[in-house]
Formats: structure tokens, sequence, C-alpha cells
């Protein structure tokens, strides 16, 4: 008689059960769906979370420095190994650094058109920001800028290390050791995202508490606008970039379909990173520009990254009715121009990433990443979508620019 095993498809349901109750998206579902409760129903119990959801970002905010430093650092020194490659590489570095551009520059610009952080004239003002606009009246000075800014010296201080770091003798060494004290940093990043859910029950308690339930309208505005703004960018940017090459985009996604739903089922594009190499080389690309591009595009070509957040500053920008002028715009996309290398694939990174932007813009108060957070698992979809689709488009036109993409094993309906 056979007893193993009695009952699969029992088994099968503790296993999704299993998935379910420890993937960290659902229990940040249940804080939002409890702090908007409490907030509704208890507001002055509401207005004390405030101070849980602030010991979040708290603890974010602490690894500003290190995190910001490293990538920078490594970035940099990533950058002098893909210039020894030659041509390939420098053409990558700068289609990367282009399209990512151009990325974070329509997020502003939908994000300013479409308004999502607003719910009427005024804004919601979620907290006093005259703490961080009353300097603006000053007379401004570049030299009380940066040394009043942390992020900024952090930055400026990475840069200069990740060149220099190209010309020491033990550069390899430097960078293992760098690689070694990042990972300890990340890890430690991980396990404080633990504690995601609490941060978005206190900020949203909080919020609902003080502000009630139209606050949730701009989170599903923003939701929609990064969306939307996504599409836009792949069919009409992306889909520009490949009819030039007279390639088609949408026979491109016919052809990734199954790496797309795999993105779409584990929320991060490096989890198709294998076989989206497999298949770019059987559409035509070469082993060698395959082999360069994508791995590297991992780190300096996250378009959807850069999409969402560049909306996300104008997002609470708007909705602490703060108002940035033409030099801070370019002062935030110059920023994340920077900054957001590195940032996929890693929990927790993008809040970094948004949290240095707030602080060295010093105008946006920081506290509102809380209020992000409540939404920001669900978008996490769309970035990693985004990303991979923009290192498959990078790929097959560098190839074509090198003309070294063969059509023999190309299905004959990815060609426009």
């Amino acid at each position: 008689m056979n007893i193993t095993n009695p009952n699969p498809a029992k088994k099968s349901q503790k296993s999704t059960f299993h998935t379910i109750i420890t993937n960290l998206t659902f229990w940040v579902l249940i804080a939002i769906i409890a702090g908007v409760l409490l907030g509704h129903f208890s507001p002055e119990n509401g207005l004390k979370m405030k101070t849980i959801g602030d010991g979040f970002i708290s603890l974010i905010k602490l690894f500003i420095g290190p995190i910001i430093f490293l990538t920078i650092v490594l970035g940099i020194s990533g950058m002098g190994n893909l210039k020894k490659v030659g041509r390939i590489g420098i053409k990558a570095l700068t289609y990367f650094e282009v399209v990512s551009t151009v990325a974070l520059a329509i997020g502003v610009g939908i994000a300013y058109l479409l308004k999502p952080g607003r719910i009427d004239k005024s804004g919601l003002t979620l907290q006093d920001a005259s703490q961080f606009t009353d300097h603006a009246a000053e007379d401004f000075s570049w030299l009380q800028f940066f040394l009043s800014n942390f992020t900024l010296q952090v930055l400026l201080a990475a840069i200069v290390c990740g060149i220099l770091l190209n010309f020491y003798q033990k550069r390899e060494q430097t960078i293992l050791v760098l690689e070694r004290f990042s990972k300890v940093v990340f890890t430690g990043l991980k396990y404080v995202m633990y504690l995601a859910p609490l941060g978005a029950f206190g900020g949203m308690a909080y919020t609902i508490g003080k502000f009630g339930l139209e606050t949730l309208v701009p989170l599903g505005k923003l939701m929609v606008c990064v969306y939307l703004t996504m599409f836009l960018f792949v069919f009409l940017i992306l889909g520009s970039i490949l009819r030039y090459y007279k390639i088609n985009i949408v026979s491109i996604l016919k052809y990734i379909k199954e790496e797309l739903l795999l993105v779409l089922g584990t929320s991060s594009s490096e989890a198709a990173l294998p076989s989206i190499m497999v298949k770019l080389e059987k559409m035509g690309c070469s082993k060698s520009v395959v082999g360069l591009v994508i791995p590297t595009g991992y780190s300096f070509n996250l378009d959807g990254t850069s999409i969402y957040l560049s909306m996300s500053v104008i997002f609470l920008a708007q909705l602490y009715d703060v108002h940035l002028s033409f030099f801070e715009i370019l002062t935030v996309i110059g920023i994340l121009m920077i900054t957001s290398k590195g940032a996929a694939g890693v929990t927790g990174s993008g809040f970094i990433v948004l949290a240095s932007t707030l602080t060295a813009l010093h105008k946006i108060p920081v506290e509102g990443l809380a209020f992000l957070l409540g939404v920001d698992k669900f978008m996490s979809e769309a970035r990693a979508i985004t990303n991979l689709i923009g290192n498959t488009v990078a790929t097959i036109i560098i190839s074509k620019s090198e003309r070294d993409f063969t059509t023999l094993n190309l299905d004959t309906d990815v060609v426009a």
C-alpha cells in the first residue's frame, strides 16, 4: 500500500499558504489595511503611531551614507572595467546614461502634468515644510549648500574615490574588500526592511488619522501614473529606438513573454537574467555583447527604477505643497542619475536612493517616505518589467550598431 503523499492537493495548498504568509508584500498589505482602519475609526490613536513610522525612516536614513558611497565607488570601478573592453563598453555606457536620463526626465514631466500628489489646488500639506524651505529665501551660496549637505559630501567623496581607485595598483584587492563590506551593509538593510510593515502601519495610521481617507486618493493616482508612464516609455521611447533599426517592440515582447511572466511573479528583473541572455543569443545577438550589456545593464540601465524614483520625488513635493524651481528639478535629475545606479535587485535600496535625494535637496521632508511605503511594493512589478525590457532593447540596439546581429535564428515576426 502506498502511503507516500496521500493528499498532494492538500500539500500544495499548504505550500501556497506558506508562501503567502512568508511574503513581505503580504504583511505590508495587512499593515496598510490595519493602519487605514485605525486612523479612520480611532484618529487619536492613529496620530500616536507617527513615532513608529518616523522610527522606521530613521533606521533607513542610517544606511544612506555607506550605501551611497559603496554603490558609487563600485559603480565607477565597474565603468573602468567597461572601458577596458573597448568600443562596445563605452557605447553601452553612453546608451545607458542617455536612455536612463530620458526616463528620469519623462518621470518628472508626467508627474508635473498629471499631478498625482494633488487632490486640490493647495495639496495635502502633510506636515509643515517651512523648515525645509525657509532657506530658499536666503542668498544662495554653493559653498554653504555643499557644507550643510552631508549627502552631497558623500557623493563627491565617492566619485573621487571611485576615479582614484581605477589608478590604484591594488585595485582588485580593494574592490574585493569593498564588495564584501557592501554585502554586509545590504544584508543589514535587508533585515531592516523586514520592519517595513511596521513603517507602513505607522505612516498610514498617522496620515489617515490626521487627514482622513482622502489621502488614499493621491496614492492611487501615483500608482496609475507610474504604470501609465512606464507603458508609454516602453512603447514610445523604446519602441521608437527599435523602429529605427526596423524591429517591432510588440514582437520583442512576445518573444520574451516567459521572462516577463517570471519577473511579474517574482517582482525582480534579476530572476530572468540567465534565460534572457540565452534568448537574446538565439535571437541573433552576439555572445560577447550579451555577456557585457545584460549584466552591466542591471546596474547602469534601470529605466523602470528611474521613472519611479523621479515621479516619487515630484509626488512627495506635491503632497507637501513644496514648489521646486527649475534648478532644483535639474538637481533632482542630476542626483538620481548618480544614486539610481545599482538600485535594482536589493530590497530597500530604492528607499535609500529616495532618502538620499530628499536629504540632498533639503526641501521635502524625508518622513514622507513612510507614506510612500504603502504603495511601493505594488509598483515593484512595473519597475522590474520595465528594467528587463530596457536591458533587452539595449542589447539588441548595441548588437545592431556593432553590425554583430545575425538573423539565422531570428523569429520572422520580430522584424517590423
